[in-house]
């Protein structure tokens, strides 16, 4: 039996009086409670929630302990066009599932309609596959408040994925491999920390379904950016041994990362849900409470809005969507040591009932007043597929954005000289110094910018500069999907090459793009395996290739003669050269002019004299001076070439000494010596850093 219970909090809430059960169904006839087996295979018995107050059913059953298996059946009507899609012969997951039992395979019995006709209710009863929560144990015990530990001007992201980044690592036992515990191992952090690395940005963590397409090719979402289970860590990450869950191995992960005193990030997904669109499964929301937890088009309610591209929106102006998105939030922070968060396809958060995108909006407002959410490091995709969807600046203060316009400039600047698409020196200077356009106002710091070279979606850095084309064939999409053309350079040859020509010109290229990002005003991100030099064969769009294309090559990374050592090594001489250098990571925005002598930047010609006006539109080559206001920090000076050829640069007066030089030829022999007769020539493709 159940007793009346309490409204709150939601979800399933253990205690020594047994097992509070409260669930967000305002339009619903009915709740019933089904519980199961251990397996979550055999319904054992059904109760109905005794109370619903202010649109939340509750319940308490005292016999309830850790370890329970249960989902809940939603009695109400069926009609899709009025955006109503109950269907009780669905057993349906709690939002609040802190651990998930079974796996959606993509079968019609997920089905809420029928599989012929998508107005008809699907009325075969799907208790033995559905996907169930179980109840979990008492927990760690709350984290410290997240917050952002690493000062703004200090920190470099690294982008990883959780199974990739250790699948194929030798030093981690095998048992290990691809696990939260394995991105624990000593090893693992050991090479990050080497490295210089700051934040670990893991992409989705959180418990998905994959597409029905994706599983009906034998295939997965391997990049996880398809959410059923917001409180739940994906369990196909958890290593199974005794004595853990996938909850508590997440947080012992995250205690490792936090004890080499690095920040722990993860990727979230709140636009969206894994039900995708009216032709998706019903797995939760979708038989909850459709009309409520959705965006549903107003011209017709069974259909769903979709600025994400992947079937439907949550609605977070509802205040039980965002009530949900908030506890999630606060649960991954204070329960599991999370330190921030990177919000996937962001603008979709902020979207009202019309569509459009509010900087104002409920959930920014939240966050913001949140007394841990606010002390959290957070990020945004700022860009979705709905209306304006490109927003890149202007989310609230507080925020950092990925800046895909960095992205492209350099690429531009670095790979298309003489090429379609080559950007001019103007531009590279105002992404180098962070993109004052977007992101100087309303008190926001040069710190908000994301710059990246490459991320998760689209080339590697190592294939950026291998192939000229997209080879996405395995995701069985004919090669339709990804970005359709690569605004990079193969140097000549698609794919690898023995050529060590061909081999030289990549690395002097790969090398240089990696020393403008890292030296760039703003925050730097890196993608994992690009300091290895990691390839995925020209796959741009790898998110279900859950094999040796996506997860990283370690074989000989170690090895100090292997060109991945090679380039991890100069990777981490770049990050120290980061934090030795202030004006490299300048926190406060660089005047428009500097008086020379006055602290600040100037901007100068090779020949000697500042840029003119004309000097900025077009061109391959500058020198970038930071004239030091503090005693005995220094002045830097990056000199800049890419163009084709070796351009000689006159320096500014005093004694200079290289302390970086991209080129390989120069690196790290002659590159460490001071110049001679006050000018250095600098070679194609390449950067100069030097210190007085």
């Amino acid at each position: 039996m159940l007793n009346t219970g309490s409204p709150f909090p939601l979800g399933a809430t253990l205690s020594p009086n047994g097992v509070n059960f409260a669930l967000v169904a305002p339009n619903a006839e009915a709740v019933e409670l089904c519980l199961f087996d251990g397996t979550g295979q055999h319904e054992q018995q059904r109760i109905r929630l005794p109370a619903c107050t202010d649109g939340v059913c509750h319940g308490l059953l005292p016999s309830g302990r850790a370890g329970l298996v249960y989902g809940f059946r939603v009695h109400g009507p069926w009609a899709p066009h009025a955006g109503q899609r109950f269907n009780s012969a669905r057993v349906l997951l709690d939002p609040y599932a802190r651990e998930i039992v079974g796996t959606y395979d993509g079968s019609d019995l997920f089905l809420g309609h029928d599989a012929a006709d998508p107005y008809q209710r699907n009325t075969r009863d799907n208790g033995a596959v559905a996907l169930k929560a179980r109840v979990a144990a008492a927990g760690n015990g709350p984290a410290a408040p997240g917050h952002a530990r690493i000062a703004a001007g200090d920190r470099v992201l690294y982008e990883l994925h959780v199974r990739g980044q250790t699948r194929l690592h030798p030093g981690v036992p095998a048992a290990l491999r691809g696990t939260y515990a394995g991105l624990a191992e000593p090893v693992v952090l050991d090479h990050l920390q080497h490295l210089g690395v700051t934040t670990l940005s893991l992409m989705p963590v959180q418990h998905r379904a994959d597409e029905q397409r994706l599983l009906a090719m034998g295939l997965s979402n391997y990049w996880g950016y398809n959410t059923i289970g917001w409180f739940a860590p994906e369990a196909r990450y958890w290593s199974g041994r005794a004595g853990t869950t996938p909850a508590s191995e997440f947080r012992a992960m995250a205690d490792a990362v936090h004890a080499r005193g690095m920040e722990l990030v993860i990727d979230v997904v709140y636009n969206h849900s894994a039900e995708t669109d009216e032709f998706g499964p019903t797995l939760s929301l979708r038989g909850i409470d459709n009309a409520l937890y959705y965006h549903l088009r107003a011209d017709d309610r069974a259909l769903y809005a979709n600025w994400a591209g992947c079937g439907n929106c949550l609605n977070l102006a509802e205040p039980r969507v965002l009530q949900l998105v908030m506890d999630s939030l606060r649960h991954w922070t204070l329960e599991l040591g999370v330190d921030g968060f990177r919000f996937d396809l962001a603008p979709v958060l902020g979207r009202g009932a019309s569509g459009d995108f509010d900087p104002r909006a409920p959930f920014f407002a939240a966050v913001a007043q949140d007394p841990v959410l606010s002390r959290t490091l957070l990020i945004a995709e700022p860009w979705d597929i709905g209306p304006g969807g490109y927003r890149l600046g202007e989310f609230p203060p507080g925020w950092l954005e990925w800046n895909d316009r960095y992205r492209d400039t350099q690429r531009g600047f670095w790979l298309r000289q003489g090429r379609d698409g080559a950007t001019g020196l103007g531009d590279f200077a105002h992404r180098f110094t962070a993109s004052s356009a977007q992101f100087a106002h309303h008190g926001r710091a040069p710190t908000a910018s994301v710059n990246f070279i490459t991320a998760h979606d689209g080339f590697t850095l190592r294939d950026l500069l291998s192939y000229e084309q997209k080879h996405n064939l395995a995701n069985g999409e004919n090669n339709r999907d990804g970005h359709a053309h690569n605004l990079g350079n193969n140097c000549g040859i698609e794919g690898p090459s023995d050529d060590p020509a061909v081999q030289a010109e990549r690395s002097r290229l790969q090398r240089a793009l990696l020393a403008v990002l890292l030296l760039s005003q703003g925050t730097p991100m890196l993608l994992a395996g690009d300091e290895l030099g990691h390839s995925q064969q020209g796959n741009n769009n790898a998110y279900c290739q859950d094999n040796e294309t996506t997860w990283l090559a370690w074989i000989g990374a170690h090895d100090p003669a292997s060109e991945a050592a090679r380039l991890s090594a100069f990777v981490a001489r770049l990050i120290a050269l980061r934090r030795e250098a202030p004006a490299l990571r300048s926190t406060r925005w660089w005047p428009a002019e500097t008086a020379h002598g006055a602290p600040g930047i100037r901007w100068l010609r090779p020949v000697g004299g500042p840029m003119q006006e004309a000097d900025w539109n077009g061109g391959t080559a500058l020198a970038i001076h930071f004239e030091s206001a503090a005693k005995g920090e220094g002045d830097w000076l990056v000199l800049v070439n890419a163009g084709p050829e070796a351009v000689s640069f006159a320096l500014p007066a005093g004694s200079w000494h290289c302390r970086v030089a991209t080129d390989p030829a120069l690196d790290p022999g002659a590159a460490l010596q001071a110049p001679q007769a006050g000018t250095v020539k600098v070679p194609r493709s390449s950067l100069w850093i030097a210190r007085r």
